[in-house]
């Protein structure tokens, strides 16, 4: 089979590139197919959430998408529910948001539309975190008030409302990040809730929702969520502005919802938030209880009670503490994927400080040194800034000698881009733009080829791998190993499957060859 390259999906996008220029293509559909009902499914653990598969860029959209349809929103009864719309515009952490608001519409009886022209109204989950992010935003804003007219805006840019009305004068309401409530209500009050005994394709013994909700990914992996918001305050970010200071959920609650996933067939958690390993800080790690046992809301015992779930959990945007050092020892033990998503930003001393980001990079190599002692297979993900102001050459070189020291697996980068209210922004000695895009070539060629040399070390090994997709025509399954993250990281692509093969399933795969940033392998039933 051809060797496809992943590339795209191993590097960040500069933020110097228009938001225009990411292909349309790339936008799914929110579309919630109604569940098949079975004589056994009479009960709300047994009836599976709605799912839709997951694109590479995290947005998802309403738009520029013919591949979905559903019996839930095909109702041609004059008293159907009202359809709501949804685009989703930004990270996984705005992917659960939009997931739990599509929850709670769905309960209240409204339906997901296909289309623009289908919907009574639309809701924009947007992003604010780059200047680009925040132009992708307006444009979605703009797109769904000409195709449609009615739109509710919500997410990370809301924090900016004046601006939305001054571009946007004609959107019904505008409401922060996680401002789930606020969102219901404007729904509510714009396109009343809908009388379910009016409803004449609604049936009680179909339409239950599963505990764990509306989940917008495949089946068989979903995003937790277990904070909101951040105490630091990285002159670069304006996330504690959008999201407020860290806020955790009790540890009871956090594992209701990992053991309601599991329920719902999913098979790989991933653990998300601004800051996963400061969880439980701002609680002072109470201790709560959930199946009888006491638990303290603390990020290791957490890891701890997500590992006897007996599940794939992968562990996202963990910022490099002490206690780090501990949760890698439950690696060690094969309790959790070793898998670590830190982002390091930088390495340059004078950088770090700039930036308000720990400022040791040799203490931090000789960290990675001791968690591959503790954990030989752990897998180390990171993105670093480029062209930050003040950076010169001499700074950016150090970044590349660590990057050849630390040979990390995964990589992406991003090029310096302002932020509107970023204190970075007001550091002397910007970086000209050519220079940044020179440097972030740079630094993505070095780690390529890094890359390429760790994984053709995997040649002749075995490994479990997940079912992400397949293509029957081929014969080819798409898979994900224990070292890649959905939408970010490389494939494992399968060869000669049988039919038997599904997504979703596990698979003990021979890896023959090796690209940059995949793998193909062999499968023998």
């Amino acid at each position: 089979m051809p060797k496809i390259s992943t590339e795209s999906v191993n590097t960040t996008i500069a933020p110097s590139q228009p938001a225009s220029t990411a292909p349309k293509d790339t936008a799914t559909l929110f579309n919630p197919a109604k569940p098949t009902a079975t004589p056994a499914q009479s009960s709300i653990d047994s009836v599976q959430p709605y799912h839709h598969k997951a694109n590479h860029n995290q947005n998802r959209s309403i738009a520029q998408s013919g591949d979905a349809t559903s019996s839930a929103t095909a109702s041609s009864s004059v008293t159907a529910a009202p359809k709501i719309g949804f685009v989703s515009l930004g990270c996984p952490k705005a992917l659960v948001d939009s997931e739990r608001i599509i929850t709670e519409l769905s309960r209240d009886g409204y339906q997901v539309a296909s289309d623009y022209d289908g919907a009574d109204l639309v809701v924009v989950n947007t992003c604010g975190f780059i200047e680009s992010a925040v132009q992708e935003s307006l444009d979605a804003i703009g797109e769904a008030i000409s195709k449609n007219g009615k739109v509710i805006v919500t997410g990370c840019l809301g924090k900016e409302a004046d601006k939305i009305r001054e571009m946007h004068p004609a959107v019904l309401a505008v409401t922060g990040a996680h401002a789930y409530d606020e969102v219901i209500r404007a729904v509510a009050l714009h396109v009343p809730k809908p009388d379910r005994s009016l409803d004449a394709s609604y049936d009680p013994k179909i339409d239950l929702i599963n505990e764990a909700g509306i989940k917008l990914t495949p089946s068989h992996y979903a995003y937790l969520k277990i904070s909101e918001g951040c105490n630091h305050r990285c002159t670069f970010c304006i996330i504690p502005s959008l999201r407020g200071d860290l806020v955790s959920r009790p540890i009871d609650s956090v594992m209701n919802e990992a053991l309601a996933l599991k329920k719902a067939g999913v098979k790989e958690l991933l653990i998300i938030s601004q800051d996963t390993s400061a969880y439980g800080l701002d609680l002072k790690y109470k201790t709560s209880f959930w199946n009888g046992m006491p638990l303290k809301s603390k990020f290791y015992d957490l890891c701890q009670a997500l590992n006897d779930l007996g599940i794939w959990v992968r562990l996202h945007y963990v910022y490099p503490y002490p206690h780090v050092d501990k949760v890698v020892e439950l690696m060690g033990e094969k309790k959790l994927l070793p898998y670590l998503d830190i982002p390091f930003q930088h390495a340059s001393h004078r950088i770090l400080k700039a930036m308000k980001r720990p400022a040791h990079s040799e203490n931090t190599l000789a960290r990675i040194h001791a968690w591959r002692e503790i954990c030989p297979d752990i897998v180390i993900r990171s993105t670093f800034v480029v062209g930050f102001p003040g950076e010169t050459e001499e700074d950016f070189q150090c970044l590349l000698d660590w990057l050849v020291e630390a040979r990390l697996d995964r990589v992406g980068a991003f090029t310096y881009s302002e932020v509107e209210g970023a204190v970075a922004n007001d550091l002397p000695n910007h970086v000209p733009e050519d220079v940044k895009q020179e440097r972030y070539e740079r630094l993505m060629t070095l780690q390529q080829d890094i890359s390429a040399q760790k994984l053709q070390e995997k040649i002749g090994k075995t490994l479990m791998v997940l079912v992400d997709e397949i293509d029957r025509e081929e014969g080819v399954a798409i898979c994900r190993s224990y070292a890649d993250a959905p939408e970010i990281d490389g494939h494992v692509y399968v060869d000669d499957i049988d039919a038997h093969v599904k997504v979703g399933q596990f698979l003990t795969v021979t890896i023959d060859d090796a690209s940059e940033y995949d793998l193909f392998a062999s499968y023998q039933a």
